[in-house]
Parts: structure tokens; C-alpha cells; sequence
């Protein structure tokens, strides 16, 4: 029996490309006429599908064609945007690689789309550290609903309450808490006070250890 499981969110937590999401939403509505400003992004956007961002920027349930041809220009933007810059949060190579060591599994689960889980892979190499990507295709219901994390953990084949999902959004920490799961949450994104809902907050994953996450999952402190 592993010491837990491990699920990653991708976006703000593996990487720490939020800012440029941010620049892409933003040039997305600039050439309709409109603006977002940074907290507006925190507050609605980040962590959620395209589908749930969409039906928020459309004020209205989006159809199949916008659903594709909207998310394809933005996330265009977004990979444009974000290329010459890509590269992991730092200690998660070191992470990764610690948790392979001791046999610890682990899976990616993301509201992001194939393409862009594809365009990180190609990047930073860190595909085979993982068992599976559980990904906005997966899944019926966004975070925060617990849905994604649920199916994270029957992938990893371990009960919630062995696991530990890292996350940087507050609807993640909600999603992985309402599964059952413990919580690390990176200050990537948001401020430590707008992660209150984490059981750990960290500014990376540079102190993390094993002995610091086994003491999270049996609930000892200290």
C-alpha cells in the first residue's frame, strides 16, 4: 500500500501560466470590444472548463459549434502567448520524481482540453510519471463540483481519503475537499487568505517532503 495517492491540476499548479491565460481571455475579449481585468479572471474564470468560462462570457448556454470554434481561438492565444516562457512550478521535477522512487501514484486531473495537456507534455516531459490525464472530457460537471477528483481517485485506486491533490484555484480546493481529499495549494494564482480552504498552502513545491505529506493524509500536524 502506497503512503497516499497524487492528483496534480495543471494550469497554475504544475505550471504557472495563469497570467497568461489572464492575457489571453483578455486579447480574446479586447477584439470584441470588451475588457477583463485580472480579478474578474480570479473570480470566475480560473480553475473552470471553457464550456462553465464560456457560458459565463456569453451570459447564455453556448452551442456545440461556439463551444469548439471559441475555445480553439482562445486557447490559440493562449499556447502563442505562452511558448516562449513554458516551464514547471518550481520543485515539481524533484517532486515527481521523489514520489516515483517510493512507488507513490499519480494522475493529472484538469479542467484544461487535450491540446493543451498535449502542448505542456511536449514542453516538460513529464508524461510518464503518470498513471492517467482525467481532463475536462472525462467529466460532466466542473469544478468545484467534486466529480473530477472523484474519478482521480478511482484512477490512482485508492479510497479520497488517501490522496492529496495539489491545486492553486479555490474552486479546486473545493472540488478535491468535497471528494475527500486532502489539500496543498499553491500560491501561484491566488493569495494564502483566498486559500483558506486548503489543509497545507505553499508558495511551490521547494518544502515539500514525504514525511511533511504522509503526516497531511493520517491527519498528524507538526
Amino acid at each position: 500500500m502506497p503512503l497516499f495517492g497524487a492528483a496534480f491540476d495543471l494550469d497554475g499548479t504544475m505550471l504557472d501560466n495563469n497570467p497568461f491565460h489572464i492575457l489571453a481571455w483578455q486579447e480574446f475579449y479586447r477584439k470584441r470590444g470588451r475588457s477583463l481585468s485580472t480579478e474578474e479572471y480570479k473570480a470566475n474564470f480560473n480553475g473552470k472548463t471553457n464550456v462553465d468560462v464560456l457560458r459565463y462570457v456569453l451570459e447564455r448556454e453556448p452551442s456545440p459549434e461556439e463551444i469548439y470554434t471559441l475555445t480553439d481561438e482562445k486557447e490559440g492565444l493562449y499556447r502563442e502567448i505562452y511558448a516562449a516562457h513554458i516551464k514547471p512550478v518550481d520543485g515539481l521535477l524533484d517532486l515527481l520524481e521523489l514520489f516515483r522512487s517510493r512507488n507513490i501514484p499519480m494522475v493529472i486531473a484538469t479542467s484544461g482540453i487535450p491540446v493543451n495537456i498535449a502542448y505542456m507534455f511536449k514542453h516538460v516531459p513529464v508524461e510518464p510519471y503518470f498513471k492517467t490525464v482525467v481532463n475536462s472530457t472525462h467529466i460532466s460537471h466542473g469544478k468545484p463540483h467534486p466529480e473530477i477528483y472523484q474519478v482521480a481517485a478511482r484512477e490512482l485506486g485508492l479510497a479520497p481519503e488517501r490522496c492529496i491533490a495539489f491545486e492553486d484555484a479555490t474552486v479546486g480546493i473545493r472540488s478535491a475537499a468535497g471528494a475527500g481529499m486532502k489539500v496543498v495549494a499553491l500560491t501561484t494564482t491566488h493569495t494564502a487568505e483566498e486559500l483558506h480552504g486548503a489543509d497545507l498552502i505553499v508558495p511551490d513545491f521547494t518544502s515539500l517532503n514525504l514525511d511533511k505529506l504522509a503526516d497531511l493524509v493520517s491527519g498528524r500536524r507538526g
